[in-house]
C-alpha cells in the first residue's frame, strides 16, 4: 500500500469515525454524566468490538454476513433494542442518581460496565462489519499480500475512531459543568440522545 492509498483511506475513514452514530452518540452522553477518564477508558470495549470485526472482514466471512439480509435484521434491531432499553432507563432514572459528577468525582457506572455498553452497542450495528467488508477492500493493492493490508488500515481505523471517541468524550464534559444542579434535564439529554442513536441505527440499510 502507497502513502497516498494510504492517505485517501485516512481521509475516508476520519469521515466515517466523525459521524453521529450510536456509539459516538453514547460517548457523549457518558463523557456528559460519567467525566472523560471513565469514559475514554471504556472506549476499549468500542475497538474491541471492532477489532473482531475487522479479523471478520479480513477472513471474508464478512462477505457471508453482508450478504445475509436476515443476519443483518436480526444484529440491526438487537442494537435498536439495546439503544432503546438503555434510554427509557436514563429518561426514568431518579435525578439523584444521574447527577453529572464533578471534575475528578467519578460516580455512577464502573468502567467495566461502560466498556460493556460500549462492546454491545458496536457489536449490534452491522452496518460496521459493512464498513469493513465495502470500504476496506476498495484500498487493497492488486497484487500485494491482502492481511498486511488489511492490517495497516485496521490500525489506522481503530487510531482514528479512538481520536474521534475522544472529542464526543470532551464535548459532553464541556457541556457537564453547565447542567451540574440540572439532574432531570441531563435525564431528558442523555436519555433523547441514545433514542435517536436508536433512530439512526433503526434507519440503516445494508448500503454501505
Amino acid at each position: 500500500m502507497t502513502f497516498d492509498t494510504w492517505f485517501v483511506f485516512l481521509a475516508a475513514a476520519v469521515l466515517i469515525c466523525l459521524s453521529p452514530g450510536a456509539n459516538n452518540l453514547l460517548a457523549l452522553t457518558n463523557g456528559l454524566r460519567f467525566g472523560a477518564a471513565p469514559s475514554l477508558a471504556a472506549v476499549g470495549g468500542r475497538l474491541a468490538a471492532f477489532l473482531v470485526m475487522i479479523v471478520i472482514a479480513a477472513a471474508g466471512l464478512g462477505a457471508v454476513l453482508a450478504a445475509s439480509e436476515l443476519a443483518f435484521q436480526i444484529i440491526k434491531w438487537a442494537g435498536v433494542a439495546y439503544l432503546v432499553y438503555l434510554g427509557l432507563r436514563a429518561l426514568m432514572a431518579p435525578a439523584a442518581a444521574s447527577a453529572v459528577p464533578a471534575a475528578g468525582a467519578g460516580r455512577g457506572l464502573s468502567v467495566a460496565a461502560l466498556a460493556r455498553r460500549e462492546f454491545l452497542v458496536a457489536v449490534g450495528n452491522p452496518k460496521a462489519i459493512l464498513v469493513f467488508t465495502a470500504v476496506f477492500p476498495q484500498f487493497l493493492v492488486p497484487g500485494e499480500a491482502a492481511l498486511p493490508q488489511f492490517a495497516v488500515m485496521g490500525a489506522t481505523f481503530l487510531a482514528t475512531e479512538c481520536l474521534a471517541a475522544f472529542a464526543y468524550v470532551l464535548s459532553g464534559k464541556i457541556f457537564a459543568p453547565l447542567l451540574r444542579d440540572r439532574a432531570a434535564l441531563v435525564n431528558r439529554i442523555t436519555g433523547g440522545l441514545l433514542l435517536a442513536a436508536a433512530g439512526l441505527l433503526a434507519s440503516a440499510s445494508r448500503r454501505a
